[in-house]
C-alpha cells in the first residue's frame, strides 16, 4: 500500500502521522493493516493523510485497487496469457526487474508468489537459462496443501476417485509440484 511505502521512505512513524495529520492512530493501523476499506474511508481523513505525506487523495485510491486479489484461476491464466503474449525471455526479465515474486509474497499471497517463481524457473529451464539466485530462499518454501487445477478437482469429484488426483500430481512439471502446486499445463491457454 503506498501509505506504508511512503511512511517507509520518509522513514514517519503510524505514530507521527496520526499526531500530524489529526487522524487517530486507531484508523492510522486499520488503514495501513488493510482492515479499513479506503473507498469507505471519509474525504477528510483521506485528505489529512494525503496532505501529510504530500501525496494525492487519488494516489492512495489507486494503490488500494492494487491490493485486491482475483482468484488463483484467474492470477495462474493471466500469468499464462503473459508468457505467451510476451515470449519466454521478456517475462522472465519483466518478473525479475519488477520483484513481482517478493512483493506478492511479502503480502503473503504465498500461492502466487509460488506459482509466479515456478513458472520463472520452469522457463528458465526450458530455455537453459541459470536460476536467479535471488529467491533461493523461496525455493525452500511449499504450501502445506496441494492446490490443483479446478478442472482436475471437478473431474475427481465426479468420479468420485482420487485417481484424477494421483495423475495430475505425476504428469505436474517439477517446478510446480516443488512448491506443491499441480500444474502440467502453461502453454496450451486459450
Amino acid at each position: 500500500m503506498l501509505i506504508n511505502e511512503k511512511l517507509e521512505k520518509i522513514n514517519m512513524t503510524k505514530y507521527r502521522l496520526s499526531k500530524d495529520s489529526g487522524v487517530p492512530q486507531a484508523t492510522i493501523n486499520d488503514i495501513c493493516s488493510g482492515k479499513a476499506d479506503l473507498e469507505k474511508c471519509s474525504a477528510g481523513t483521506l485528505y489529512k493523510i494525503a496532505k501529510v505525506l504530500g501525496i494525492s487523495i487519488e494516489s492512495i485510491l489507486d494503490s488500494a485497487k492494487d491490493d485486491i486479489r482475483s482468484s488463483f484461476e484467474i492470477f495462474k491464466s493471466n500469468t499464462c496469457h503473459h508468457v505467451k503474449d510476451m515470449g519466454d525471455l521478456d517475462f522472465i526479465v519483466v518478473v525479475l526487474e519488477s520483484d513481482e515474486i517478493r512483493k506478492l509474497y511479502n503480502k503473503h499471497w504465498y500461492p502466487e508468489a509460488l506459482y509466479l517463481l515456478a513458472m520463472l524457473d520452469y522457463l528458465s529451464r526450458i530455455n537453459e537459462i541459470p536460476l536467479c539466485s535471488k529467491y533461493n530462499d523461496l525455493r525452500m518454501r511449499k504450501l502445506e496443501k496441494p492446490i490443483y487445477p479446478v478442472g482436475v478437482l471437478l473431474n475427481s469429484e465426479v468420479l468420485k476417485s482420487y485417481e484424477p488426483l494421483r495423475i495430475a500430481e505425476k504428469e505436474a512439471i517439477p517446478e510446480f509440484r516443488r512448491f506443491n502446486i499441480i500444474e502440467s499445463e502453461v502453454r496450451n491457454i486459450v
